[in-house]
């Protein structure tokens, strides 16, 4: 596998990037729903969020620079509807993510709340609820969590019903 992306299949970069932006956004979701449901707002669930909706962010403008300066998509897939409608939620893959990073960057200068999470546990932490940022986080996250189902319902589509190799595009090998 070469670590270009050919029109057949994508390459390695892209292919490492794809997975590590996954796990990270993956992560993200998990611990900020678990925040807000459980109530714990501090911690380690907290601190795991920031951490993995940080590297998610990090990890998304290097997949974008890395399409814009380095490397080309695979052909796109798909006709008329549907090619239309996987190009509209990949670019939300990328957009929604970035709103999350902005909306969360904003509620921590806001309130002040980096040097609490960093110390962990036990740390006094604001309300969030009070800032302007937190309603759209919430909702981005909804959003986020709504795609990431879309897109992977999706490639569950291509690979089990279709069985039209398009997964075979984005494996490492």
């Amino acid at each position: 596998m070469s670590r270009l992306s050919t029109p057949q299949r994508y390459g390695q970069v892209a292919v490492a990037l794809h997975w590590a932006i996954a796990a990270a956004l993956g992560l993200a979701l998990v611990t900020g729903f678990a925040a807000d449901a459980t109530g714990q707002a501090g911690g380690a669930l907290l601190q795991m969020h920031v951490a993995a909706g940080g590297a998610a962010a990090l990890l998304t403008v290097l997949r974008a620079a890395w399409w814009v300066f380095a490397d080309t998509r695979p052909q796109p897939a798909g006709r008329g509807f549907a090619r239309a409608g996987a190009r509209v939620v990949h670019l939300l893959l990328y957009i929604v993510p970035l709103g999350m990073a902005a909306s969360g960057i904003g509620m921590l200068i806001l309130t002040g709340a980096g040097p609490a999470i960093l110390a962990g546990a036990g740390a006094a932490l604001p309300d969030f609820e009070q800032v302007l940022p937190r309603r759209p986080h919430g909702v981005g996250g909804r959003a986020l969590l709504a795609l990431v189902i879309l897109h992977a319902a999706a490639a569950a589509y291509h690979g089990l019903v279709l069985r039209d190799g398009l997964l075979q595009r984005l494996r490492w090998r």
